[in-house]
């Protein structure tokens, strides 16, 4: 059984910074992916960053609005999830989830919420001065 549990959401200004964590248990080889999404008050869930964990050495996938900004890594025990985000906008304003796949994304690391069947409960990020 795969658990995820998120911390480190907050309110930070324009410009600021904000490490997000998902402590994770449960994984197995049969796990492929894990990563971020996040969704605002009205719209659809969308994948912020994601990590092959079957190939780590694999590129990480990003959302092309959060590219250059946020950083998706793993540590060496493998058990915690990290996102790095830097120079925050208003518009990154959202609930964040980290979410695992057990589904196999060949050629790429699954990206799109339906291929993600665990999810933590989330953790609130607001950007606002």
């Amino acid at each position: 059984q795969v658990q995820l549990v998120e911390s480190g959401g907050d309110l930070v200004q324009p410009g600021g910074s904000l490490r997000l964590s998902c402590v994770a248990s449960g994984f197995t080889t049969e796990h492929y992916a894990i990563g971020w999404f996040r969704q605002a008050p009205g719209k659809e869930r969308t994948v912020v960053a994601a990590i092959d964990t079957i190939n780590p050495s694999a590129d990480p996938h990003y959302a092309d609005s959060v590219k250059g900004r946020f950083t998706i890594s793993r540590d060496s025990e493998e058990s915690t999830l990290t996102l790095q985000m830097n120079s925050l906008k208003p518009e990154d304003t959202a609930m964040y989830y980290c979410a695992a796949s057990s589904y196999h994304c060949p050629g790429r690391v699954c990206s799109d919420s339906l291929e993600y069947d665990y999810w933590g409960q989330g953790t609130q990020v607001t950007v606002s001065s």
